[in-house]
C-alpha cells in the first residue's frame, strides 16, 4: 500500500502478462499493484484504488470453476477496465453473453475503432491497427448500457464501454499492455490519466525519499547485515540501506568460489569506494567444493548450496554480535508469483526468498524492493550514483557458476570456464552489444572431443556459448551475433585457455529450451 501515491489495482486471473500491465502503468508515473483474482474487497479497499484492471487469464466464464468477482467490486465507484477475460468476466456478470468464438484469434489481428472518444482518444480511427489477441471465447452481445467501441474481423465486440449510472466500464479483447499491440500505451495512458485521473507522481525521486524515512523508522538504532550477492538487486538495495543509516549497516559477501573471473575484487573495490561502508568478505570455496563433491544432478547442486549457503551465512553473522535486521534484494515479481500460487496461478514457482532464509535466522525482514520491478531497481542504482557496471551487470544464477559447468565441479574446471567466460564478455562489450543482449556467459559440458593443436592430437573440454535476447526473461530467443564476433572468441578461447579445443554456439529459444543449461 502506498497512501502518498495514486494507485491502480490489477486483479490477476492468471495471465502470462499480468505483470507487464503493472509495469506499463508505472512507467506513466502511476503506482500500481498485482492481487490474487481472489484477494477480497477489503484487501483491495487498503490500496485506496483509483482504478481497478482485471487482467486475462487461461479460464472461460462459463466454466463453473471460473474465477468470478464479488458483487461489492462494482459498487466501489471507480472505473474498471477489464482486458481479454477480464473484458468477459465484467460481460458476463454485467448480464451480457460469452459464448466460444466462431474463429478463435491468437497472434495479431486488426482492430477497427468504432468511437474515439475516453479509451481510444487520440487515435486515428481512419484505417485499423494491429493488436494481440489471445482468446477462445468472445463477447456475443453486450450487457445492458454498454455499447461497442471496437471490432476486428473475428471479434465483432473487440471494445466495449459503458458510462451510465456512476459506473464506469470497459472491457477490451486484446492485450494493450504487449509491444504488439501499436497503441497499447496510449490505450492504457488514456484508461489510467483520464478516465481514473491518476496524478503522476510515482518517480524513483520519490520512492527514495520515501523508503529512507520509513528504513529510518523501522531500524531505529539496531545494527542490520545485508546479505549481499554481487547482484544488482542486493547491491542496490545496500546503498538505499547505507543511504538510510550508515554505519549501523554491515555487508556481508559469502564467496561460494562460484563467482565470475575479477568479481570479487570488483565488487570489493565498488563498495570501498562508498563513505564508510562496511563489507566483509567470507571466503568459503573450499567449504562450497567440499558440500559438492562428485554430485552431477543439477537440483542436487542446487540444494547442496542453498543449505551450505544458510550454514556459512548463520556462521559469519553470529561472529558479528547482536543483530535484529536482515536486507534483502526481493522484487515485486518474486512476491506476485509466490503470491499467486493461492490464486488461478497455481503452477507459477513460490520463490526462496519471499520468507524462507529469514524463518530460519530469525531476524526482522527489509525488503526496500517488495514493490518494485528490475527495470526500477536499475534506474534507482542510477539515481543513487551506482557504477553503470553494477547496475546493468546481467541476472547471474544464485549457485553461480557451479550450474554452469555440466557435471561435476572442480577447481580446475571452475578455472576453464572463468576463463572462458571472460573472454565471451570481454568480446560482447567490445562489439558494443552488452546492452542488447540480456544474457551471455560460457557453458563448460561434461564431454572431450578429439582436436588437433601444434601437429599433435588433444582430447580437450567443449565450451557453449550462450547468448540470448528477452524483455523479462520469460521467455527468449538465440542472438544472432555477428560471425566475426563468434569466430574471435572461438579462436580466443581454444587459444588463451587450457583445457578446450572445441567451441559451439547455443541457438535454442526459450520454450523449449531454457536461459540456463542446468
Amino acid at each position: 500500500m502506498d497512501p502518498q501515491h495514486d494507485t491502480i489495482v490489477i486483479l490477476d486471473f492468471g495471465s502470462q502478462y499480468t505483470q507487464l500491465i503493472a509495469r506499463r502503468i508505472r512507467e506513466f508515473q502511476v503506482f500500481s499493484v498485482i492481487l490474487p483474482a481472489n484477494a477480497s474487497l477489503q484487501e483491495i479497499l487498503t490500496h485506496q484504488p483509483k482504478g481497478l484492471i482485471f487482467s486475462g487469464g487461461p479460464a472461460s466464464v462459463n466454466q463453473i470453476q471460473a474465477p468470478k468477482l464479488a458483487s461489492k467490486i462494482f459498487q466501489m465507484g471507480i472505473p474498471i477496465l477489464g482486458i481479454c477475460y477480464g473484458m468477459q468476466l465484467i460481460a458476463h456478470h454485467c448480464g451480457g453473453t460469452v459464448n466460444p468464438s466462431p474463429k478463435r484469434e491468437f497472434g495479431r489481428a486488426d482492430l477497427q475503432i468504432d468511437d474515439t472518444s475516453d479509451l481510444f482518444k487520440g487515435i486515428k480511427s481512419q484505417k485499423p491497427f494491429p493488436v494481440w489477441m489471445s482468446h477462445g471465447d468472445s463477447v456475443e452481445r453486450v450487457p445492458q448500457g454498454f455499447q461497442k467501441i471496437a471490432h476486428t474481423g473475428h471479434a465483432p465486440i473487440a471494445a466495449m464501454r459503458k458510462i451510465k449510472g456512476g459506473q464506469q466500464l470497459f472491457g477490451i479483447q486484446f492485450h494493450p499492455e504487449v509491444v504488439h499491440t501499436q497503441h497499447g500505451s496510449t490505450i492504457l495512458k488514456n484508461f489510467v490519466c483520464r478516465i481514473c485521473q491518476c496524478k503522476t507522481t510515482w518517480t524513483m525521486g520519490s520512492f527514495i525519499d520515501q523508503a529512507i524515512s520509513e528504513i529510518r523508522q523501522t531500524v531505529g538504532q539496531s545494527q542490520v547485515i545485508c546479505a549481499l550477492s554481487g547482484g544488482v538487486d542486493s547491491t542496490v538495495a545496500a546503498f538505499l540501506v547505507h543511504q538510510a543509516i550508515g554505519k549501523q549497516l554491515t555487508c556481508l559477501f559469502i564467496d561460494n568460489g562460484f563467482m565470475r573471473k575479477d568479481e570479487v575484487r570488483q565488487l570489493q573495490k565498488t563498495f570501498e569506494s562508498a563513505d564508510h561502508m562496511p563489507v566483509r568478505i567470507a571466503d568459503h570455496e573450499s567449504t562450497f567444493l567440499s558440500a559438492l563433491g562428485r554430485t552431477i544432478n543439477p537440483e542436487r547442486k542446487r540444494k547442496i548450496i542453498g543449505r551450505q549457503f544458510i550454514k556459512v551465512f548463520e556462521y559469519e553473522a553470529a561472529s558479528l554480535g547482536t543483530v535484529d535486521f536482515l536486507v534483502q534484494g526481493t522484487l515485486y515479481p518474486d512476491v506476485i508469483e509466490s503470491l499467486s500460487v493461492n490464486g488461478p496461478s497455481a503452477t507459477i514457482k513460490t520463490h526462496h526468498n519471499v520468507g524462507g532464509l529469514p524463518k530460519r535466522m530469525k531476524f526482522k525482514l527489509i525488503e526496500p524492493f517488495r514493490e518494485l520491478f528490475k527495470d526500477e531497481v536499475r534506474q534507482l542504482g542510477l539515481e543513487l550514483g551506482l557504477p553503470e557496471q553494477i547496475v546493468w551487470r546481467q541476472p547471474f544464477p544464485g549457485p553461480g557458476l557451479a550450474i554452469r559447468i555440466l557435471g561435476a565441479v572442480t577447481s580446475e574446471r571452475l578455472t576453464i570456464l572463468r576463463d572462458a567466460d571472460a573472454i565471451v564478455r570481454e568480446e560482447i562489450e567490445a562489439a558494443g552489444l552488452s546492452r542488447s543482449i540480456w544474457q551471455f556467459f560460457a557453458v563448460l559440458l561434461p564431454i572431450q572431443t578429439v582436436g588437433v593443436m601444434g601437429d599433435q592430437r588433444t582430447y580437450e573440454f567443449v565450451i557453449a556459448i550462450r547468448a540470448i535476447t528477452s524483455t523479462d526473461g520469460m521467455t527468449a530467443d538465440w542472438a544472432e551475433i555477428p560471425h566475426p564476433i563468434l569466430a574471435k572468441m572461438s579462436n580466443r578461447i581454444i587459444n588463451e585457455v587450457h583445457g578446450v579445443n572445441r567451441v559451439v554456439y547455443d541457438i535454442s529459444s526459450k520454450p523449449p529450451a531454457t536461459i540456463e543449461w542446468e
